[in-house]
């Protein structure tokens, strides 16, 4: 009998401007704009999305990106913008290929001891309506819809988990 391992996940912290980190996060910026219009993406459009909303915040002092591996694959990335007490969780992604093999949960752990060890007492995130599968992951993790804390062109949803043994909000480490 032959028992083949499964390949484990792994994450670690990049810069937005990495090379993998750029692919990554215009994987994730085309499915939103796909998504979104509900037809191919057209010449330009992907671009413009990723200059309305850029990602170069996603770094020391304002925020970190966490990059995911399935064995050595690329798989999937997530980020953190710190604010005042609290983290806002924002660019969830795994590459259709490694979905359903637990990079989400993966990746929300990750995300979630990071925050705590900065100091934040609970993480925040909103999310369109179209995007359902975000939304049931987050609900699986302790997630809870909240009323609207932002305002954006594409915040419908809004959820926070409070996260317990933070540390002092004072003692942040960025």
């Amino acid at each position: 009998m032959t028992i083949t391992a499964r390949p484990t996940w792994t994450t670690s912290t990049s810069r937005p401007d990495h090379p993998d980190a750029v692919l990554l996060l215009r994987e994730y910026m085309t499915e939103m704009v796909v998504r979104y219009h509900r037809r191919s993406a057209l010449p330009g459009e992907v671009d413009a999305a990723l200059a309305e909303l850029p990602s170069d915040d996603l770094t020391t002092p304002s925020g970190l990106l966490l990059l995911a591996h399935h064995g050595t694959d690329l798989a999937g990335c997530a980020g953190l913008r710190w604010q005042p007490g609290w983290a806002e969780l924002t660019r969830v992604f795994i590459r259709p290929e490694h979905r359903g093999a637990g990079g989400g949960a993966v990746l929300l752990a990750a995300v979630e001891e990071r925050a705590r060890a900065a100091g934040a007492d609970r993480i925040r995130l909103d999310t369109r309506h179209d995007l359902v599968e975000a939304r049931a992951l987050y609900a699986r993790h302790g997630y809870a819809e909240i009323p609207a804390y932002s305002r954006g062109p594409y915040a419908e949803h809004w959820f926070e988990k409070r996260l317990s043994g933070a540390v002092d909000a004072g003692a942040r480490t960025r």
